[in-house]
């Protein structure tokens, strides 16, 4: 079952709850009850409080329908002499959704609409239409006017204000999601500079090597020449189309300071097995499969490595001991990304900052002309997939 489905079953069942409960105020009060037929008193209270049920497609609708419906009934005498506040209980309900759904200044009308609608109707039904009510001798005395307005107005003013607060939460959060991934970004376009700075400093210093060797051996060996310069075209290329990824990446707001990393060797898929390994030491059984990337370029195996390094992350933080599989292979031009685990069905609880890494992996995959796709599998689990084409786009060079 879907999540709007559930909530709309939620709905619907809380809906009929009210027509019973405001069916059994009106047709048994504690003061004086309406004289007239049984069917019109359900009839009320089915107007009053089901259209509850779609309050979260239609919020203002719902609102204006079952407030007239209330301030109607008690004005006309159909209601509960001493259980008033329960035919706009309904009517609370339609005001917290509208105050969840709207900002204050868009719900703040509903708001005042229903203090005054509730405040006349309730004032008119004791003015008016209680004296004319049959009264047994031996019935009980309802609460007096100003009262029951009190617990009506009160009971509208907080639920509109538990809407308000429930909605600026939820915007804060939004806001530091935003904030977060935002930040995860940035940091991920530092780290990506961090990594080309490796494999550019790896292709100016096999090009500075060629290049001092075809220097030497210009006259005497020619054909060692050649493959030299080849060398060094390929690679100039491959370097040259490395930078401006990284530079197009960090051409935006909000960069720092860029400390280049200790040239150490290019993290790549034959890395791949101690990743494994240390998350085997943290209680994820690995099952690993490499294939067909022996020729892949430096930038696309570091690619491989980050990707499958944050998502084991991410099996090892959120799905406590599991067995995961990870995939890393070239098909059909494609660097082809995979890391699924048997964990539980649905992530409970998860911290704050759990989509950090999601969007790091998105940034870099990104950069290289691919896409990444994440989420819980309908068997259990959760499944990260990334393809990167190999050629033209994603190829160095």
């Amino acid at each position: 079952m879907t999540v709007s489905r559930r909530l709309l079953l939620t709905d619907l069942v809380w809906a009929v709850l009210l027509v019973l409960l405001v069916a059994y105020t009106v047709t048994d009060p504690p003061g004086p009850a309406y004289p007239g037929p049984t069917g019109v008193l359900w009839s009320t209270a089915v107007l009053i409080a089901l259209p509850v049920a779609v309050r979260r497609r239609w919020p203002v609708a719902v609102l204006a329908v079952v407030l007239v419906a209330a301030v109607t009934a008690t004005a006309a005498g159909v209601a509960g002499a001493g259980m008033l506040v329960v035919e706009f209980l309904p009517a609370a309900t339609a005001l917290y959704t509208v105050a969840l759904m709207m900002p204050p200044r868009r719900s703040v009308p509903g708001l005042v609409a229903g203090l005054a609608g509730a405040a006349a109707a309730v004032g008119f039904f004791y003015a008016h239409r209680l004296p004319a009510l049959p009264r047994a001798d031996d019935a009980e005395v309802p609460l007096w006017a100003p009262g029951e307005i009190g617990v009506t107005v009160a009971l509208l003013v907080l639920c509109w204000s538990v809407g308000c607060l429930v909605r600026w939460r939820r915007d804060v959060a939004a806001r530091l999601a935003r904030s977060l991934a935002h930040a995860a970004v940035v940091d991920e376009r530092l780290r990506i500079a961090r990594d080309l700075h490796d494999i550019v400093g790896h292709s100016m210093s096999l090009i500075a090597v060629k290049a001092t060797v075809a220097n030497h051996l210009a006259d005497t060996r020619p054909d060692e020449v050649r493959a030299a310069l080849t060398v060094i075209e390929e690679t100039s290329r491959s370097g040259l189309a490395d930078l401006r990824r990284a530079l197009g990446v960090l051409r935006a707001e909000g960069t720092g300071e860029i400390v280049p990393a200790d040239l150490a060797p290019t993290a790549g898929p034959a890395e791949l097995a101690e990743l494994a390994e240390r998350a085997g030491d943290a209680g994820v059984r690995v099952v690993l499969r490499i294939g067909g990337v022996d020729d892949l370029p430096p930038a696309l195996g570091l690619t491989a490595y980050r990707v499958v390094q944050e998502a084991l992350t991410n099996v090892i933080r959120h799905a406590a001991p599991t067995t995961c599989r990870v995939t890393v292979e070239v098909v059909a031009g494609s660097l082809r990304m995979e890391v699924t685990d048997d964990g539980p069905p649905v992530r409970v609880g998860a911290p704050p900052g759990a989509g950090r890494g999601l969007a790091g992996m998105r940034e870099r995959v990104t950069l290289y002309g691919g896409a990444l796709t994440a989420g819980p599998r309908p068997e259990g689990g959760f499944r990260v997939r990334a393809s990167v084409p190999v050629t033209p786009s994603g190829r160095s060079g």
